[in-house]
């Protein structure tokens, strides 16, 4: 490539990177066609055993996750480990085993293309492309594992380098050595990847979707990518190059301005105060919310105490975790998001489907999984730590400035939802009482997750303190592609908003809308109070939500929503 060619890609992860090229090695392909014949067993076995090994790199990763990244994100890995045990996946490709005479490696790759193009021809949008990028890179572990070989990593070197790559897995990404990655320039990919969601929480610049930088871009290239407009620049002569180095420490100096802020209130310009929250899942990361200037925890996802252990965590053990976050955040609000076993977390001891008060075999539309000894315990453990928990876990007594703790019942359909959660409530508080157990008092809320719940919202609210929109299942249960999606989810922030308003009721927003800088005008506009986000996200909210006058922000909501599409308007009408 000549000196100073650019190209145009995505940006997926934002900030300034420019370095020496180093071009990622695409994953092995499969070693072996067709088994021998007589040996299908031989190739059930095989592939047995991978997936064993494939499974244990996963937990391994998920436990790295954990450490690192949100627990949204650490999901993602989480999900990946439910995949290998999926008929549709491995079973799948054991049944062409035997009735193809296929190779364990060949039989795996068609399970997985297969399984990979049902999920983009069930819905074909950006959030199930991720999904498919997963598939490949389960698919990809596994073959690892059935050639004995490692997976894709980076070498030793002496300097920092900036990746190349065909495509980046979210397994790849957390492997990277954050302190020899300046960047990432990939051709496939996009923003809403899974890689570059990864990517944007642990602070690499990336590009995605540059075409052909594997074929163009020679390793040791010097390479300047900027990942919030997409350039992408290779071999820059020294004067274009300094100009590249300015605008790195230009947004060094921004970040460092925003931290110096982050603990200042989020006020528009027209003087309302937007809260700024963090969603957490450990305790580690309410230390980090905290010194991010979070304005207090707006959803502790806490399915993290239930994954990948031997035996259910206790109610001291929960007590305790609770507490640490209530304290570190005191005299901020937190709040507790009871224990949400959905499909696409990996809760080895409990029922996976039963979610919300389903979990603890409530009234429902949908069957209940029969876990009430689980779901009262996690309650009076909440209980316990909103009273002053101790460092035991034990509960003691309340001290002044403590947090204000609430309760958030997820994935609520109806009405028979919330009353059966309330009634496990008072009964965990009872239960507390009749030992003897000092106990505090919680504000119930409500997350608003699927539209028949939008339908119901005035009704709902009657029974709650405050209601929490959770957008991202919203969004994934709007049918049809994101272009309708997210205009139908603004509406539907609309009109709990507006339900909320009328009840004086408090309504806050936790989904990746949220800390969306477009979206962020709009949702205050609506009428929405607080913003919950990862925590290292919370000053650029808080900077973004001191530039939007509601007044204003109203306006422009209210024209988009109602706007026809050749007028400007948001797609759907």
């Amino acid at each position: 490539m000549s000196p100073g060619r650019r190209f145009a890609g995505q940006g997926a992860a934002p900030g300034i990177a420019i370095g020496p090229a180093y071009l990622w090695p695409r994953r092995g392909q499969a070693g072996r066609a067709v088994a021998a014949a007589g040996s299908c067993r031989g190739e059930v076995e095989r592939l047995s055993a991978a997936a064993a090994v494939a499974r244990e790199g996963t937990r391994e990763i998920v436990r790295q996750a954990g450490r690192t990244l949100t627990r949204a994100e650490a999901g993602i890995f989480e999900a990946q480990l439910l995949m290998l045990d999926d008929p549709n996946l491995v079973g799948r490709a054991e049944e062409a085993i035997r009735t193809g005479g296929l190779s364990a490696e060949e039989a795996l790759e068609r399970a997985g293309a297969e399984c990979a193009a049902a999920l983009l021809r069930a819905v074909p949008d950006e959030s199930w492309r991720a999904r498919a990028a997963d598939v490949a890179d389960v698919v990809g572990r596994v073959l690892d594992a059935l050639a004995e070989r490692p997976g894709p990593s980076l070498p030793s070197f002496d300097h920092p380098v900036l990746v190349v790559a065909e495509e980046l897995l979210p397994s790849d990404i957390v492997a990277l050595d954050r302190e020899k990655v300046l960047g990432l320039v990939t051709q496939a990919g996009s923003p809403t990847s899974h890689a570059s969601i990864l990517a944007r929480s642990l602070g690499l610049p990336a590009v995605a979707g540059v075409p052909s930088a594997c074929e163009l871009i020679r390793e040791g290239d010097v390479v300047a990518a900027d990942g919030a407009s997409g350039e992408v620049v290779v071999g820059p002569d020294p004067v274009e190059a300094e100009d590249w180095r300015a605008r790195q420490a230009s947004r060094r100096e921004w970040r460092e301005g925003l931290r110096s802020r982050a603990h200042l209130p989020a006020i528009t310009t027209d003087g309302h105060r937007i809260r700024v929250a963090a969603n957490i899942g450990t305790p580690d990361e309410a230390e980090t919310a905290f010194l991010n200037g979070a304005d207090g925890i707006g959803l502790f996802r806490t399915e993290v105490f239930f994954m990948g252990r031997a035996s259910l965590p206790g109610e001291d053990e929960q007590c305790g975790v609770y507490g640490e976050v209530i304290r570190c955040l005191a005299p901020r609000p937190v709040v507790i998001r009871t224990l949400d076993a959905g499909d696409d977390k990996a809760l080895n001891l409990v029922a996976s489907g039963g979610r919300a008060v389903r979990l603890a075999g409530g009234r429902s539309s949908q069957p209940a999984s029969g876990h009430e000894d689980v779901f009262l315990a996690q309650l009076r453990a909440v209980l316990r730590a909103a009273a002053g928990a101790g460092e035991d876990g034990r509960a003691g007594v309340r001290r002044p400035g403590e947090a204000e703790v609430r309760v958030l019942f997820p994935m609520v359909a109806n009405l028979a939802d919330v009353v059966a959660a309330k009634a496990l409530l008072a009964r965990a508080a009872a239960e507390l009482d009749a030992r003897g157990v000092v106990r505090g008092e919680v504000k119930v809320g409500l997350m608003i997750e699927v539209p028949s719940a939008v339908a119901l919202i005035g009704l709902l609210l009657r029974e709650v303190d405050f209601v929490s929109l959770g957008t991202n299942d919203l969004a994934r249960l709007t049918p049809g592609p994101a272009e309708v999606a997210i205009p139908t989810v603004l509406r539907l922030v609309a009109a709990v908003a507006d339900a909320a308003r009328r009840a004086g009721k408090p309504v806050a927003v936790c989904g990746e809308l949220a800390a969306d800088p477009r979206a962020i005008p709009l949702l205050v506009g609506l009428g929405v109070g607080e913003l919950s986000v990862a925590p290292p996200l919370v000053p650029e909210v808080k900077e973004v939500v001191r530039t939007v006058s509601r007044r204003e922000a109203a306006i422009l909501a209210k024209r988009l929503l109602t706007a026809r599409p050749a007028e400007g308007g948001t797609g759907d009408g």
